[in-house]
């Protein structure tokens, strides 16, 4: 925009009789701020206190350009000016409400350039003045030349009314006429089809009570184009057709006929334990899945394991962010799946030999599939955000791992408020981002401290309450997996073993124990075994 000092006075527009919203340009246009129109050197504000009186005058005929007769012409007050044998103006007359005509609109047909004479601000719709109130069906179309038209099509015999400001003014004129126009049994709104009258149809139809609004929809641009085309019945058919109004998003399911079956793309990978796909059958690409426990519950092993079985069992990138480790750790933790022993502890990688690293390497971090972020510092929700959606978009990530989310919101400063309110605001961000990219985002949460003595590391049974700083975290996601392990057992294989639980399916519903993981301390691997516990399930 032009720097302020450059305005010049205001007026009123030619286009939708704003009042004062028109205003001067120095360099010799004016743009008005109401109805959005820039005009050109030749056609400017007229300063609020020069407004032209009615001064142009014509005669009754037809408006042969765009074949309206001209008993409808004088219906709707309409002359024109003529050289000879071609038309050189439209003149619509516009009417107050006592029906004293107070302005007209001029129309030139040679370049379409149009203004207004009188005080068409206070002008009721184009049309209004000749059709009484409390009838059955008024058709409200875009412009006059098309109010005419509808009219004329369909026998001359149903009200039909104009806006006065095309599209960018639909619905402050509708507003203005809601009285009028509600009092009718059905609105119909006939508007142009191209972006700017789809988005007025859409605007003003929320005016109106339920069923009330019906929706022309046009093969062609509007209602005079029919009329030129001579094709005054298709119209009049697609009148009758018209459909009442259904806000965006909602859709009569008989529509979906036979796309029902049409799948919607969604990539499946299967967990590599199969109990846990009895009651998930997998994991799905479009789904955030957040994985919770206590410390130390296994919830590093489990990413490691799912990590490595998404790059043998799908060719797709896969993007990490491990926010508690370097980029390298984040390497060595999907390395120590294929070895099958944990190369993330140094001193056990020192007990192999270079090569033997490198071929570990060799079938993994090196396929180029993996994505690390390598981040220093604190983090903040949007550089998060920005880093998923590159994975996503311009790395082709399928699948991302965000390890965790309660480090992230901690690192947040006090102009974020509570943590309650960070997760909010990152969780409906991360659902949202979800939605976009088509991505299945792996997600690890932390839990609070329950009440009474046990803890989670004690192996207390966990529920949805216990995720810690909000509850968008259940809300928003599509599985919430949690871990629990008695740490503090003394037989070695119940401390180590891990029992699944589900806490949120959405895909299935099902929920409870999935299954029993045992983590291998010389290995590092959790495998799937029976149920070691002689009590307690409630499977």
């Amino acid at each position: 925009m032009m720097q302020q000092q450059k305005w010049l006075d205001r007026g009123p527009c030619p286009k939708c009789g704003s009042s004062d919203a028109n205003v001067n340009h120095a360099s010799g246009y004016s743009y008005c701020f109401a109805c959005e129109t820039r005009f050109g050197d030749n056609i400017l504000a007229i300063p609020k206190q020069e407004v032209k009186a009615m001064s142009t005058t014509g005669n009754w005929g037809e408006l042969s350009d765009r074949k309206i007769s001209m008993e409808t012409a004088k219906k709707y007050n309409t002359k024109i000016k003529s050289d000879g044998n071609i038309i050189t103006h439209h003149l619509y007359g516009y009417f107050d409400e006592l029906g004293n005509q107070i302005a007209t609109k001029v129309r030139q047909t040679k370049d379409k350039k149009m203004w207004s004479e009188g005080e068409i601000g206070n002008a009721v719709l184009f049309g209004q003045n000749i059709f009484s109130p409390k009838g059955k069906y008024v058709t409200v179309c875009e412009g006059e030349v098309d109010a005419m038209s509808a009219y004329q099509m369909m026998g001359s015999k149903w009200p039909c009314v104009s806006i006065k400001t095309g599209s960018a003014g639909a619905l402050r004129d509708c507003k203005k006429a809601f009285s009028y126009l509600d009092s009718f049994d059905t609105v119909v709104l006939s508007f142009d089809m191209d972006k700017a009258g789809r988005k007025a149809t859409e605007e003003v139809a929320q005016l109106f009570a339920p069923n009330k609004c019906k929706i022309v929809h046009l093969e062609h641009k509007d209602s005079n184009e029919y009329l030129k085309m001579g094709k005054g019945t298709a119209f009049t058919q697609a009148w009758w057709n018209a459909q009442p109004y259904t806000p965006a998003g909602i859709i009569n399911l008989k529509d979906l006929g036979s796309s029902l079956y049409d799948e919607e793309y969604c990539e499946t990978c299967l967990y590599p334990w199969p109990k846990m796909n009895e009651k998930t059958y997998g994991m799905r690409t479009g789904e955030l899945v957040t994985f919770t426990s206590g410390a130390g519950m296994g919830k590093s092993s489990i990413m490691r394991e799912l990590m490595h079985h998404l790059l043998k069992n799908t060719e797709d990138n896969i993007g990490v962010l491990a926010l508690e480790e370097s980029v390298k750790n984040t390497a060595w933790n999907i390395m120590s799946v294929e070895a099958s022993s944990r190369l993330y502890i140094k001193e056990v990688r020192e007990g192999f030999t270079r090569e033997e690293l490198e071929q570990w390497q060799d079938s993994t971090i090196n396929s180029g599939r993996f994505f690390a972020f390598d981040h220093f510092g604190s983090i903040g929700n949007d550089e998060i955000l920005s880093r998923v959606r590159f994975m996503a978009q311009a790395l082709g990530c399928k699948w991302v791992v965000l390890d965790h989310l309660s480090i992230l919101v901690s690192g947040q400063d006090e102009s974020f408020g509570d943590e309650r309110k960070s997760i909010d605001i990152l969780m409906t961000k991360l659902r949202s981002l979800v939605e976009q990219t088509g991505i299945g985002l792996l997600l690890v949460s932390h839990l609070r401290r329950p009440s009474g003595d046990r803890g989670h590391e004690e192996g207390k049974e966990v529920s949805l309450s216990h995720l810690r700083g909000s509850a968008s975290i259940a809300h928003l996601s599509d599985g919430v997996i949690a871990l629990e392990r008695n740490q503090q057992e003394d037989d070695e294989i119940l401390s180590n073993t891990t029992i699944v639980r589900i806490l949120k399916n959405r895909y299935t519903g099902e929920t409870g124990i999935a299954t029993h993981l045992f983590y291998d301390r010389k290995t590092g691997r959790m495998t799937e075994i029976d149920n070691p516990f002689d009590t307690g399930e409630d499977e």
